[in-house]
């Protein structure tokens, strides 16, 4: 089979020539980059209901309290929300003093102006100026010549100057340029170079007052490395470098924003704009969630604090009406989830592993991160049963949440007991229906005999058992010897039932680890090469251990009724 009218297609990305790529010999990225939100502008006008001015301020706020330092609050001249937005948090105070606002216009007059006059006020503020310079854009949409197209951006950038002169003259804040040759990623380079430099030139960039050029992968037409030589031939042709801040803007359509990204900064960039969790036009912005936790999975701070993304997750989808998709890197419901028996096995061991050796650094199998730096739960979140599960994941659950450390072989045998009501109910089972099924199939059985009392009473070696046992209702007095308390007692069961069962191993431990604390003893006994498990559970150790031998002789009697 073949996909039709693949000949209608071609690359529409331009390769730069004489660039080194250099930075294909690192490795990892060793620094945060500047970063800049742009869910208020960018995420906000992809909504299918675009947030309230209430919804914005709560957006807002999420973002200052998560770090962002720019943060880009709209485009005023677009709408009254959007203007009455930057208006309200600069007349209520809202914006930190370490907190810069961004603003987007297009290169006309009166739009220019109507962003100046929004953010009269703001102690800091980048007013981002932008025209399309692709080919698609220059012959389809504009039908201008490439000269056309740069005074555009000339005109634009002269303008800005002007009103920021005279912001300055009547002593508002500090106002940073930003240009964005928009789809800079279907532009000529060396034409993408000449329109930058001609309002570098204009803005005339200095160490205290730099000037961000912006290159937006407005639609991605190629593989990651194809956008970092174009980051890597702007850095070495465009004027005043070191004055000038490289902001990347990478969008998602080939699913390859987060390594444009990654791989632009390791070209030269210095500067991100995206989203949380990757919302924007079409397939979306790149997701500063993904990216900055990346660096923060390789030791790197990246500078922003996700450590309780669930609560930001809540927020995002409040406020946009949006849904994190549950394989979402680091965010989604499923991220850290291991179904497989395998997975949980590793997992669970690796866990124990940190705790025996004092682990520092976070090597634990199928675990990029530790979920809880991100305020994720363990047991929630990382282990999940179903059909799928093994005995590793289900006796982790009961370890870590109900102190029940199974034996082995019976961690085995439950497992597997766990995943037949899973598959058969075919869903999902809780953490505590786990434990309710554990309670109900294996501890303190009586569903068939029961153990109402026993006396003992040593006689030279061995002990004697008075037992008081009912079955089938009925309740019977009988003695037996053996070479222990639960052997005796077993002896008493084998004369009761005439099951030719031999008790195959005895484990316990307390459940709190405090000694007056209940117990918890685990008893198999082999039946025609068949193994059964019970499980008692009592203040005094010795009923415990009845109460498990008891319970694996139920198991036996209900399964050959």
């Amino acid at each position: 089979m073949t996909m039709k009218n693949v000949n209608k297609y071609a690359p529409q990305f331009f390769a730069p020539e004489g660039v080194t790529m250099d930075w294909m010999k690192k490795t990892q990225i060793d620094k945060p980059p500047y970063w800049c939100s742009v869910d208020l502008r960018d995420g906000n006008q992809a909504l299918i209901v675009p947030m309230s001015l209430e919804e914005k301020l709560e957006f807002f706020k999420l973002l200052v309290k998560v770090g962002f330092k720019e943060i880009e609050v709209g485009f005023p001249a677009a709408s009254e929300t959007e203007y009455e937005f930057c208006r309200t948090i600069i007349e209520q105070n809202l914006i930190p003093d370490d907190v810069t606002i961004q603003v987007l216009t297009q290169s006309r007059e009166h739009i220019i102006a109507k962003t100046f006059e929004a953010i009269k006020g703001a102690k800091h503020a980048v007013v981002h100026l932008y025209n399309s310079t692709s080919v698609a854009q220059r012959e389809q949409v504009f039908r201008r010549s490439k000269d056309e197209i740069t005074e555009i951006a000339k005109f634009g950038a002269e303008l800005c100057k002007k009103y920021r002169e005279q912001a300055r003259a009547n002593g508002d804040g500090e106002i940073t340029f930003e240009y964005s040759p928009e789809s800079f990623t279907g532009t000529e380079p060396e034409y993408a170079a000449e329109i930058c430099n001609e309002v570098i030139k204009i803005w005339e960039p200095t160490a205290e007052d730099k000037v961000i050029i912006n290159l937006p992968v407005t639609v991605s037409h190629s593989m990651p490395h194809v956008y970092a030589n174009q980051v890597e031939y702007m850095c070495k042709n465009l004027l005043h470098r070191e004055n000038l801040i490289i902001s990347l803007h990478p969008h998602n359509d080939r699913g390859c924003a987060v390594a444009d990204s990654e791989m632009g900064l390791l070209a030269g960039g210095d500067r991100i704009e995206g989203t949380l969790f990757g919302n924007g036009e079409r397939t979306g912005n790149v997701d500063i969630v993904t990216l900055a936790l990346n660096m923060y999975s390789q030791g790197v701070d990246p500078g922003l604090d996700f450590s309780n993304l669930p609560e930001i997750t809540k927020v995002y989808e409040k406020v946009t009406r949006m849904h994190v998709y549950e394989r979402q890197p680091y965010s989604g419901q499923l991220v850290f989830a291991a179904f497989s028996g395998s997975h949980q096995d590793a997992i669970a061991k690796g866990m124990k592993h940190r705790v025996e050796k004092d682990a520092k650094i976070w090597n634990v199998p199928y675990l990029p991160i530790d979920p809880a730096d991100i305020g994720r739960v363990y047991e929630a979140d990382v282990i999940r049963i179903n059909s799928q599960s093994g005995k590793g994941g289900i006796g982790y659950i009961l370890e870590t949440q109900y102190s029940h450390v199974l034996p082995p072989k019976m961690r085995e045998a439950f497992g597997y007991h766990v995943k037949s009501i899973s598959d058969h109910e075919h869903r999902e089972l809780q953490p505590s229906e786990v434990y309710d099924i554990f309670m109900r199939d294996f501890v303190n059985l009586t569903t068939n005999i029961e153990v109402k009392k026993a006396v003992y009473e040593d006689v030279g070696e061995d002990i004697r058992a008075n037992c008081n046992i009912v079955l089938a209702g009925k309740e019977i007095e009988l003695t037996k010897m053996g070479n222990g308390r639960l052997d005796a007692v077993s002896n008493a069961i084998h004369s009761l039932t005439g099951l030719d069962y031999v008790l195959e191993s005895y484990t316990q431990h307390a459940l709190e680890g405090k000694s007056s604390s209940k117990a918890a003893s685990y008893v198999s006994i082999k039946y025609n090469d068949e193994i059964y498990w019970g499980t008692g559970i009592s203040h005094d150790i010795i009923k415990a251990s009845v109460r498990a031998l008891v319970s694996a002789v139920n198991r036996l009697m209900d399964a050959h009724k």
